[in-house]
């Protein structure tokens, strides 16, 4: 009977023993295995089986991106300023072999070659150059990290220069450079609104000015040519007026008569006496020479004899 106890105590010791072998590796893991103390193998996603006793998994890795935030490093400038640099390493196991036996605390070996790394680039550089160069920080960082890793069998992906911190009074001074270069622009800002808006007000009175010469010079030719229409229309009426006169064969004694009427309307009835020019007397003349040019010459009158005035009769003195 307890033979039989012994036997089943055994029995299930060696089960456990078999059942604590197997080994089931999820994604994105892996187990580095060792043999009596050696490397032996590495195991990747699956169903695997750990002989007991003479294998031992050394190491479970991960294959995943990883992200590992180091604290803020003092570097000196070129231009001999200290500042705080804190840096982020993106990085993955490639390989899980290199990652157990490459180096001891391979996190830690990263960090310290990360500073070191950082602390030769920002020395080839100057307080401007490190503060507007972060992209060339980042590749010469990443470069060297990646390079240096491989025997590691750790890929660097992306290093990125998380902030730069320099000393208060420099950072002070740079403010005070910030405020003074944003008060330069917005002057020059403010000077270009104002010449800008000088140049359209001047711009404006010009065409003002423009517009007015030409509206004038348009009134003046507007003007002009009534004018000339005017003395057309009075030259046409004079044209007209000579013509119904030349129609009308007027005489000597019509021509004097609106002389004088002429003559009266000019006094306008308020003068007492009214001094015909001697032009006047010509007047008839100058009708009678337009009707010789229109028409010809007029034949003579016929001459009238005057008639015979009987002389009074003499009457004897007595008779008186």
């Amino acid at each position: 009977m307890g033979f039989g106890y012994l036997l089943l105590i055994v029995l299930l010791v060696i089960i456990v023993i078999i059942a604590a072998g197997v080994k089931i590796i999820s994604q994105s893991k892996a187990l580095v295995v060792e043999r009596l103390g050696a490397y032996h193998r590495t195991m990747q996603t699956g169903l695997h089986y750990v002989v007991p006793i003479l294998d031992r998994v050394a190491c479970t890795v991960s294959l995943k991106e990883m992200v590992k935030d180091f604290a803020p490093q003092p570097v000196i400038t070129k231009d001999n300023v200290t500042m705080q640099i804190d840096t982020v390493v993106y990085y993955q196991i490639t390989d899980p072999k290199l990652y157990t036996y490459g180096v001891e605390n391979p996190i830690s070996a990263i960090e310290n070659l990360t500073a070191t790394t950082l602390r030769n680039i920002i020395g080839d550089l100057e307080l401007d150059q490190t503060l507007t160069s972060r992209d060339v920080i980042n590749t010469k960082m990443r470069s060297i990290l990646d390079e240096a890793t491989d025997a590691w069998g750790i890929k660097v992906h992306r290093v990125e220069v998380k902030n730069i911190l320099p000393p208060r009074d420099i950072q002070e001074a740079m403010e005070k450079q910030m405020r003074a270069e944003r008060e330069r622009r917005e002057a020059i800002l403010r000077a270009e609104g104002e010449k800008k808006s000088q140049i359209l007000i001047a711009e404006g009175e010009k065409a003002s000015t423009v517009l007015k010469a030409e509206a004038a010079k348009e009134a003046m030719i507007k003007q002009a040519e009534g004018q000339a229409e005017s003395i057309v229309k009075v030259q046409e009426a004079t044209a007209e007026g000579l013509r119904l006169l030349k129609d009308a064969n007027m005489d000597e004694a019509v021509l004097k008569l609106k002389s004088y009427e002429a003559m009266v309307n000019v006094a306008n009835g308020q003068a007492t006496k009214i001094i015909v020019p001697s032009e006047l007397q010509n007047l008839a003349t100058f009708g009678t020479t337009l009707n010789e040019m229109f028409e010809g010459p007029r034949p003579p009158k016929p001459a009238v004899k005057p008639k015979a005035v009987p002389k009074p009769v003499e009457q004897p003195a007595d008779q008186i």
